[in-house]
């Protein structure tokens, strides 16, 4: 089935299987080799790809509803915090007594800011299962709610784009307030463990790194079995011509709906895998910047590709990485700059240089017709 799904798909069988060498040589270099070892792979290089993969992920899910559908999100952050609080919020629930003030049922920051009982939307986060279960619905949920209204509403465009990035600004203004019951400014962090394994363990972050690599593995082939599927067709064909397709007799909405659910139940699982990695979660996840740079992502490596965006986001975040510690006063700059570039010279970014690369070459190679043929 796979073969079937990935036919005509050189550049994602060549990403899936450097995916499954890299993932295999990371795990079995970090746990099989000594850290004297030259080949070794310490486990701060293991957390910051296992990061870097729940990037990938997110712009993936980008990708499906900007380069396949044509609904360009500045929102997509909101759904990545959302997943990312959920999973936060189990991790809490699972420090127990082992916090500063040592209350089994309240975190700490509750205990500081004098609340007396556990809020409701906190209950069942001490159950994984419960948890899962949250990291799929929220941000599925708020995706529903939203697209039904804005796509029943027949809103799209710039009006569109600047709708969501208000959801996601609106969002990020609520969760800074202590009194929403989600660490204010501080978010959530001094995670201890989960489903009874330390955080700090080897094992425990190669694990999740490995989780990482397979949640991006299905969630590529998810959205490749998307978009070669009938509501693929219909989606490309609602963002080349949507009235088009609306005449024909089609309920555009529910198509726009469904794949924009998808994609944010996508970021949201990015986003539960990307907390226990780096150890917090706050509400600058819910900063606009933070969705136009997944847009940036998915522009540099080649808009609906699928493995341009995941293409995209590991150089960019390498490169943010390395920056941000030679130059930190210039990285903003340099990634505004980096936009501008590919918009005026790389319009379909990094994957669709190589391929205008290719054609122009089996053009040249190509033997000339008579009617080419000079005189």
């Amino acid at each position: 089935m796979i073969n079937k799904l990935m036919h005509n798909d050189f550049g994602g069988k060549v990403f899936l299987g450097l995916l499954l060498l890299v993932s295999v040589y990371v795990i079995a270099a970090n746990q099989l080799l000594p850290a004297g070892h030259p080949l070794h792979v310490p486990t701060y290089t293991v957390t910051l790809l296992g990061k870097y993969l729940t990037y990938a992920l997110l712009a993936v899910a980008v990708d499906l509803v900007w380069g396949f559908l044509g609904i360009l999100s500045l929102g997509h952050g909101a759904f990545f915090a959302l997943g990312g609080y959920a999973m936060g919020m189990y991790l809490m629930r699972q420090i127990g007594d082992r916090g500063v003030y040592g209350n089994p049922e309240l975190p700490d920051f509750m205990v500081f800011l004098n609340w007396q009982e556990l809020p409701w939307f906190w209950y069942g986060f001490d159950q994984f299962w419960f948890a899962a279960l949250m990291i799929l619905l929220v941000p599925g949920l708020l995706a529903f709610v939203f697209g039904w209204l804005a796509f029943k509403s027949r809103v799209t465009g710039v009006y569109l784009s600047i709708i969501t990035q208000a959801l996601t600004y609106a969002l990020m203004l609520a969760f800074f307030r202590n009194e929403m019951g989600f660490g204010g400014n501080n978010g959530l962090t001094d995670f201890k463990d989960i489903l009874g394994y330390s955080l700090q363990s080897d094992t425990v972050r190669v694990t999740l790194f490995g989780l990482s690599a397979l949640a991006l593995a299905l969630g590529y082939l998810s959205c490749k079995y998307i978009v070669n599927s009938k509501l693929g067709r219909v989606s490309v064909a609602i963002r080349d011509s949507e009235d088009r397709v609306r005449f024909i007799g089609y309920r555009v909405e529910h198509f726009k709906l469904w794949v924009f659910v998808f994609s944010a139940v996508l970021a949201g699982i990015a986003g539960a895998l990307y907390v226990p990695q780096v150890g917090i979660i706050n509400p600058s996840e819910f900063a606009p910047i933070n969705s136009i740079e997944i847009v940036v992502w998915v522009a540099v490596g080649g808009r609906a590709t699928l493995f341009g965006a995941v293409l995209g986001a590991l150089l960019v975040n390498y490169a943010k990485t390395y920056f941000t510690g030679a130059f930190p006063e210039v990285w903003l700059f340099a990634l505004g700059g980096l936009f501008i570039l590919v918009t005026l010279f790389a319009p379909r970014g990094i994957v669709g240089l190589f391929k205008r690369n290719k054609k122009s070459d089996q053009g040249r190679n190509e033997p000339m017709t008579t009617s080419e043929a000079p005189s």
